[in-house]
């Protein structure tokens, strides 16, 4: 029987980005060097098939530092932890290893900056995602204010209106973000803002291939976890792009193929903690069905590395 033609947009950049890849470098370098169990706080990264991955080879993942064992290794996620958690790690003279992704500990620092200099904090970011509570956890209770919407900022009773500064979550959509920071701006005209946006370099460059293949596509596909904030906003970034079948999806499997019936062109795209294994496996599904076009549509090239912790580096 003859295929359908169906034309497959591959957006580019997808999947892992620099943070990702050196979080789960962190883990696979813990196990060789102190061999298994190593503990991790947290799911080292949103993907249920990285983590199921790194569980096969001796991690346990856990949620809070007290289901950790003293004499075992400890690693916290690439969204970064409260400070109370390395604290507690160091007062029960635990080996620990900080996976947070660079860019993360850069808003931690700025947030601590601004502190010293007596300004409260405005945190944009989704409440209760481990990302939010570890960087709001860098500060004493009450220093950093929650928005998650336009209409929070409404709402919020700083201290001092004249003392602000603002931060972002890494992982949220750039129009929106740029929305509520209008408002903050017109709202406290002294607020101070990030030298260089918070928003990541993945997080931007995703959502701009997303932006660029969304008109020309019936559906769009984007590979990630439930749990993962920026693979759930380039479903919402699809979506507002003109993409009105924008889904997510964790695997093939999940592919409703009944909703693309009839479909002339469809776009595939990942979040920053989905492995390539996965995306293949979605174009391999397609190339299975279909009379295949594929197109890379490119806006960025990505070349950011960033070090694994030293502790890693140095032999055993």
């Amino acid at each position: 029987m003859t295929k359908p033609p169906l034309t497959l947009y591959l957006a580019a950049p997808r999947g892992f980005c620099a943070g990702v890849d050196r979080a789960i470098k962190i883990v696979e370098m813990a196990i060789a060097k102190w061999g298994a169990p190593v503990y991790v706080r947290h799911e080292i990264v949103h993907n249920k098939f990285v983590v199921d991955s790194l569980r096969d080879q001796g991690a346990v993942f856990v949620e809070e530092l007290d289901e950790c064992p003293d004499d075992r290794p400890v690693i916290f996620s690439a969204h970064g932890v409260p400070k109370s958690v390395p604290s507690a790690a160091q007062a029960r003279n635990m080996t620990f290893v900080d996976a947070t992704c660079p860019l993360v500990s850069k808003v931690h620092i700025e947030a601590e900056r601004h502190h010293a200099a007596g300004l409260q904090m405005v945190m944009i970011g989704h409440a209760g995602h481990p990302e939010t509570v570890g960087t709001m956890g860098q500060l004493p209770d009450g220093e950093v204010l929650l928005v998650e919407t336009v209409e929070d900022v409404a709402h919020i009773a700083p201290r001092d209106p004249s003392k602000l500064a603002f931060i972002t979550q890494t992982t949220l959509s750039v129009d929106d973000t740029t929305d509520i920071v209008a408002a903050l701006q017109a709202r406290f005209p002294a607020i101070v803002g990030p030298h260089k946006e918070d928003i990541c370099y993945a997080t931007t460059n995703r959502q701009a291939a997303v932006k660029a293949i969304a008109g020309q596509i019936d559906a769009l596909l984007v590979i990630g976890a439930p749990n993962s904030s920026n693979s759930k906003r380039l479903v919402e970034v699809g979506r507002a792009a003109g993409c009105r079948y924008s889904q997510l999806i964790q695997r093939a499997a999940d592919i409703d193929w009944r909703a693309l019936k009839g479909a002339a062109s469809v776009g595939v795209t990942a979040g920053a903690s989905a492995p390539e294994v996965l995306i293949q496996e979605v174009i391999d599904a397609f190339e299975d069905r279909f009379d295949l076009t594929r197109e890379i549509v490119e806006t960025a090239v990505e070349s950011v590395e960033f070090k694994v912790p030293r502790v890693l580096r140095q032999a055993g």
